[in-house]
C-alpha cells in the first residue's frame, strides 16, 4: 500500500490501512498527521491503544467488552434477568442502550454467519449463549437483534432453530430497519420502534 523511502512511514501507513473503511489516501493522511504532532501526543495514542489491548477482554457471561471479569450490565441486578438480547457486536449494545427502551441483558456474538468469509456458527459465541440458557432457567425470552443483512438474517434463523423446542420465547426485532443497514448506525427512534415491534419467529 505504502511507497515512501523509509520503512517506518510505510509500516505506519500499512497499519492504518488495515483499519475498516480506511483507504490508501486516508491511511497516508493519518500517518502524516501522527508524525506532525508533538511526540507526547503520539505516545499518548500509543499508550491508549496498548492499555486498551492489555486491559479490555470479553465479559465471562455476555461476551461484551469489559475491563472487568463480568461487565456492569451483567452485574446490574435491576435489569430484567429473564430476557437476553442477542447482538452481533459491542457497538450494537451501545446503540440499544441509547434507546433507553431495553432493560434486559445482552449476549454479543462478535460476528454473523458468513460462508463467503469463512465464518460459521463455531466462530461465533453461540456455545456461551447455550450454556447461559442451561444455567439460568429464569430466562424466558431471547430477542434476536442481528443486523438486517443477509448474514444477520442467516444467523437469526440459525439461532431460532437452535432454540426451537426449548420453551424459550424467541423474538426478532421488527424489520423497521432497512435491509443492508447496521444497528450501530441507526438512529434511536427507529431502533426503539423496531425493538418495541419485535415479533415471535
Amino acid at each position: 500500500m505504502a511507497d515512501f523511502d523509509t520503512p517506518y512511514i510505510n509500516e505506519l501507513i500499512n497499519q492504518f490501512g488495515q483499519l475498516p473503511g480506511i483507504g490508501k489516501k486516508t491511511a497516508q493522511r493519518l500517518a502524516f498527521h501522527i508524525l506532525s504532532q508533538p511526540e507526547e501526543k503520539s505516545q499518548g495514542l500509543a499508550r491508549a491503544i496498548l492499555n486498551a489491548c492489555e486491559n479490555i477482554h470479553l465479559c465471562n457471561i455476555c461476551c461484551n467488552l469489559s475491563d472487568r471479569e463480568t461487565c456492569d450490565i451483567c452485574t446490574d441486578e435491576s435489569r430484567d434477568q429473564s430476557v437476553i438480547c442477542v447482538v452481533e457486536s459491542p457497538l450494537d449494545v451501545a446503540a440499544m442502550e441509547r434507546t433507553r427502551e431495553y432493560h434486559g441483558l445482552y449476549h454479543v456474538l462478535h460476528g454473523a454467519i458468513s460462508p463467503m468469509q469463512d465464518v460459521g456458527p463455531e466462530q461465533l459465541h453461540l456455545r456461551e449463549l447455550l450454556t447461559r440458557l442451561q444455567k439460568n432457567p429464569e430466562i424466558q425470552e431471547i430477542i434476536l437483534a442481528n443486523n438486517a443483512t443477509i448474514e444477520g438474517e442467516a444467523t437469526a434463523t440459525y439461532i431460532a432453530r437452535l432454540l426451537k423446542g426449548t420453551g424459550i420465547r424467541t423474538t426478532r426485532i421488527a424489520q423497521g430497519l432497512p435491509m443492508g443497514s447496521n444497528i450501530e448506525f441507526t438512529d434511536e427512534v427507529t431502533l426503539a420502534k423496531a425493538l418495541l415491534g419485535r415479533q415471535t419467529i
